[in-house]
C-alpha cells in the first residue's frame, strides 16, 4: 500500500514514490530516442495513480514540452486537480535573452506561462530551478518565484542539480528578503552514485528540505542483473556518461542488488528503491512500461535490516561528478560574479 508524507516544511502531501516523466514525450521533438507516446504514456500514469502516486515530475525541456502536454492530458481524464502534486522545472536564460535584455525575473514569468499551458492548468505545485543559472544574479531567479507565488500560479518553489552550499546561500537570501526557500531538491542520488551523502543529504535533514532524487534506478542499471540490456541502456547516452566509465567497481554493487532480490523473493527494482526511501523523501521514478510502476509501488512495503544496507553499500567508491554537476563544477569556478545584482552582492 503507498505511503504518503509531507513535502519538506511545505504543505504538500506526496506519494513516497514520484513519477518521473522524462520517458513521455514525442521522441521525435527532443535529445530522447526512447521516450513513449502519449497512448503508452497515459496508460503507465493511469497506472500510477491506481496504485496510489499522486506525485508527478516533468520539465518544460523534457521532448519540448510534449512531456508535459501528455502529463497534463491524462491527468485531467484521470484525476482531480487538487488530488495531485504536479511538479516541472524552468531552465536557464539562454543566450538570446541575456542579449535582449530578457531578466531572469522576466525569464521565469515566461517559462512558467509556457509550461501552465503545456499542462493546462492554473497552477504549478512545485516549481523547480532545473540547474544553476551562473549568468542570471541569485537575486532575480528568487524574485521571479516570489512573483510566481504572489500570483497563485506556484505553490512551492524547488531547485534540482546544484550544491549544497548553493542551496544554503540561496535560501539564507531567500529568508533575508522574504521570499519563498526551496522546500525540496532534485539531485542524482542512488546506490552507484553517493556523493550527496557528504553534504547534502546531512544539510537536508538538518533544514527539514525534501530530497527527490532522480535517476533512482541509475538510468535501469540497479533493475536488471549484470548482462541484461533493454532499449533505454542501448539509446540513453546521457545515462551512459553517468554510468559506463564506473561500470566495473559499480557491477559487484548491481550483482549484490540482484543476490538480495533473490533471497528476499522480490525485484531488484524493491531492493534498489528500499535502500533509497530508507535516505530520502520522495525518490523520482521514471516508467515506460505498466510493469515499471507495480515494482516501484512494492518497494515501499520493503525494508532493509541495518545489516542488508551495510552490505549493500560496502563495495562503494567514490564517484567523479559528471554531466550538469561536472558543468556546475566548472561554471563556479570561473563565474565569481553571479552574486551581484546592481552594487550588492549576494
Amino acid at each position: 500500500m503507498m505511503e504518503y508524507t509531507k513535502l519538506g516544511h511545505s504543505e504538500l502531501t506526496v506519494s513516497r514514490i514520484c513519477l518521473g516523466c522524462m520517458g513521455f514525450g514525442d521522441a521525435r521533438n527532443g535529445q530522447h530516442s526512447w521516450t513513449i507516446d502519449e497512448e503508452h504514456s497515459k496508460k503507465i500514469i493511469r497506472q500510477a495513480l491506481e496504485v496510489g502516486i499522486n506525485f508527478f515530475d516533468t520539465a518544460i525541456s523534457y521532448q519540448s514540452g510534449t512531456s508535459e502536454q501528455y502529463l497534463g492530458r491524462t491527468l485531467r481524464d484521470f484525476a482531480r486537480r487538487e488530488k495531485v502534486v504536479v511538479a516541472t522545472k524552468f531552465l536557464p536564460r539562454t543566450k538570446e535573452e541575456i542579449a535582449d535584455g530578457i531578466s531572469g525575473r522576466q525569464h521565469i514569468s515566461r517559462m512558467l506561462d509556457k509550461s501552465l499551458s503545456n499542462l493546462g492548468m492554473d497552477y504549478i505545485d512545485l516549481y523547480i530551478y532545473h540547474m544553476w543559472d551562473y549568468q542570471t544574479p541569485l537575486y532575480d531567479i528568487l524574485e521571479g518565484l516570489h512573483d510566481a507565488v504572489r500570483s497563485g500560479k506556484v505553490r512551492y518553489a524547488g531547485i534540482s542539480n546544484c550544491f549544497a552550499w548553493q542551496l544554503c546561500k540561496a535560501n539564507a537570501l531567500a529568508e533575508r528578503e522574504g521570499f519563498p526557500k526551496f522546500v525540496s531538491v532534485q539531485g542524482h542520488f542512488n546506490l552507484l552514485f553517493r556523493e550527496e551523502e557528504r553534504e547534502m543529504a546531512p544539510f537536508c535533514r538538518e533544514e527539514n528540505i525534501a530530497m527527490t532524487p532522480y535517476s533512482a534506478l541509475a538510468g535501469g542499471r540497479l533493475s536488471k542483473k549484470p548482462g541484461e540490456s533493454s532499449r533505454r541502456l542501448q539509446e540513453d547516452s546521457y545515462a551512459r556518461l553517468k554510468y559506463d566509465s564506473t561500470a566495473q567497481q559499480d557491477g559487484e554493487i548491481i550483482r549484490r542488488v540482484a543476490q538480495l532480490a533473490e533471497k528476499r523473493g522480490v525485484s531488484m527494482t524493491e531492493v534498489a528503491l528500499a535502500w533509497l526511501l530508507a535516505k530520502t523523501t520522495a525518490p523520482v521514478v521514471g516508467a515506460t512500461k505498466l510493469h515499471h510502476i507495480e515494482g516501484a509501488a512494492k518497494a515501499v512495503e520493503l525494508f532493509l535490516s541495518p545489516e542488508e544496507t551495510a552490505w549493500l553499500e560496502e563495495p562503494y567508491l567514490p564517484h567523479k561528478l559528471v554531466g550538469v554537476m561536472a558543468q556546475n563544477t566548472a561554471e563556479s569556478a570561473k563565474s565569481p560574479h553571479v552574486w551581484s545584482t546592481g552594487n550588492q552582492k549576494i
